[in-house]
């Protein structure tokens, strides 16, 4: 760990660790991979090239931090820092919202995407309900990767009582709005369940899920209730700073194991004179399907991904039972196996993992 700190600290926008022409599949790399299917990514910035247009950086593998620059050409406005245009990130499209106040999906950041022909789906204009707001997107989601799909589903997540569902490929595509009643949900993110095929969003405090199925007429959510088990027997000094934390709830499935995880990460302001935030501490529950949130400090050989994409986990040999963290602040990874936390605190305009994506 101490390692990958040194690798992490070194990281700059201008002189990245490791320049490659060209980007290849890493099929020994410790993540479980196929001929078909790419490692987990991170998403860093672009180096500009000259007309608004950078050369896309990324991590191809986030826990190793060698920085590669591709001759993917972007935008540089889906990468700026100052002015930020993207609202989450899901399969490795990226979400956009400008001030014609239409949504756009792009795979513009996905490495593993036509270097060439980039791909932008417009999504309708959003009606928005009585006493709720459509300008501050929590995050997106996406029932599989594929908007072109007619049976794709997008999801969208307002802060506040608003969320959203679309099917982009379908020719009369409009939202489906629905209004929640729970308060608790109001600034949770929305994921999407695969072993359920339903959306899912944690309410405040991780106590309550809510599902929600968009082929449905019925707006109201099933809600499960969760009960804590096995909680550990913090010492006060730290049960103190986790207190003093600003606290969020996450969701997230593994399509390997088809296990569901609860992810409670705490995090606290770096400086009193500052807004830059740092994980002061993870923990990890393993949720059943009677409703049970188990504590749990191994995970087996998964990796938990957290960013503003919606939540995923992978397989990893090499650095197994860890939460990678990228946020728009802070790199750092979570060992549950030694319990800390190593990373560094930088501004970053594009803060995604990519998944593993299906090469056809």
């Amino acid at each position: 760990m101490s390692l990958l700190l040194s690798r992490l600290s070194k990281i700059g926008l201008g002189k990245p660790a490791s320049v490659r022409s060209s980007l290849v599949l890493i099929l020994s790399n410790g993540f479980s991979s196929s001929a078909l299917q790419t490692h987990p990514c991170r998403i860093m910035t672009a180096r500009p090239c000259g007309e608004d247009l950078g050369k896309l950086m990324i991590i191809e593998n986030a826990t190793d931090c060698k920085v590669t620059v591709l001759e993917k050409k972007v935008p540089m406005e889906l990468v700026y820092v100052d002015e930020i245009i993207t609202v989450g990130s899901s399969h490795g499209w990226v979400a956009t919202l400008k001030d014609d106040g239409l949504l756009r999906l792009q795979d513009d950041l996905n490495p593993y995407a036509s270097y060439t022909d980039p791909k932008r789906i417009s999504l309708p204009p959003f009606v928005t309900l009585p006493r709720c707001q459509t300008q501050i997107v929590t995050n997106v989601a996406m029932s599989s990767s594929f908007p072109e799909d007619e049976n794709c589903v997008v999801a969208v997540k307002f802060l506040g009582p608003q969320l959203s569902f679309c099917r982009p490929a379908q020719s009369n595509s409009e939202w489906t709005n629905i209004k929640i009643a729970s308060p608790s949900f109001f600034s949770s993110d929305v994921m999407y369940s695969k072993k359920d095929d339903m959306f899912r969003i944690p309410g405040s405090g991780g106590h309550l899920i809510g599902s929600w199925d968009p082929r449905t007429e019925d707006h109201n959510p099933k809600i499960q209730r969760l009960r804590f088990r096995n909680l550990p027997e913090l010492p006060r000094a730290k049960r103190e700073l986790l207190d003093s934390c600003y606290r969020s709830e996450h969701l997230v499935e593994s399509r390997n194991t088809g296990e569901t995880f609860l992810v409670k990460r705490y995090k606290k302001a770096t400086t009193r004179d500052t807004v830059k935030m740092k994980t002061k501490g993870v923990m990890v529950f393993k949720l059943d399907e009677k409703g049970n949130a188990v504590y749990t400090e191994d995970i087996g050989d998964l990796c938990i991904f957290l960013s503003k994409s919606e939540p995923f986990c992978a397989s990893s040999s090499r650095f197994p039972n860890c939460v990678d963290i990228c946020d728009v602040d802070e790199l750092a990874i979570a060992s549950l196996t030694f319990d800390s936390i190593n990373g560094v605190t930088r501004t970053n305009g594009a803060p995604y993992h990519i998944p593993p994506q299906i090469i056809v």
